[in-house]
């Protein structure tokens, strides 16, 4: 019971500073359910309002990934930011290019997390997955895994898995060198998304 009071409170704080008319409306319904015994009504008007505040972080996050990527610029009409009061968190996303085509995701609360964690952390896990298109490699001193696809017009497409805490970061490159993605991933602002997404 104090845990839900002071999240109320907390929450109603952050809404003194304004995020956005559906965050103040959803703290107030939570707010009266809560005063009124409705706590199921209470529970879920504060995931709306938890949900609110993912939104806006991701919004946040988008302004620090990279305008371009390489030669490739990104399209910022198909940047995406979704929130998810389930299992998953919030779900980032911008593209670049359009012929050679590139993306970044970065999925907060990823259910891939944990196994992704195991395959990093353990030698045995790493040995047993190692074939040639997959490698451990460090990004700005985190752990994460490279894997490289060839594609049947003999070019080559990388995606690198960053984990970090409870959240993945994924960058794609098609028809590249495994070089130039870890030249992208070792650029990215992963210190301030860090700081941001936990």
């Amino acid at each position: 019971m104090k845990r839900l009071l002071f999240t109320i409170f907390t929450l109603t704080f952050i809404s003194s500073i304004a995020f956005a008319q559906d965050f103040t409306k959803d703290i107030t319904t939570a707010k009266t359910s809560y005063s009124a015994g409705k706590l199921e009504d209470a529970h879920f008007a504060l995931l709306q309002a938890l949900q609110e505040i993912d939104i806006k972080i991701g919004q946040e996050v988008l302004k620090l990934l990279p305008l371009q990527i390489d030669t490739l610029k990104s399209n910022p009409k198909d940047d995406n930011v979704s929130g998810s009061s389930g299992y998953i968190g919030t779900s980032i996303h911008r593209t670049y290019g359009t012929v050679r085509g590139s993306e970044i995701t970065i999925i907060t609360n990823s259910p891939l997390i944990g196994s992704l964690n195991a395959l990093l952390n353990s030698p045995l896990m790493g040995g047993m997955m190692s074939d040639g298109k997959t490698k451990i490699v460090k990004v700005q001193g985190y752990k994460a895994r490279m894997e490289k696809t060839p594609m049947d017009n003999g070019t080559t497409n990388y995606a690198i898995d960053i984990p970090m805490n409870n959240s993945l970061i994924t960058i794609k490159m098609n028809n590249s060198t495994d070089t130039q993605i870890l030249d992208v991933a070792n650029k990215l602002a992963l210190g301030q998304i860090a700081k941001l997404i936990q």
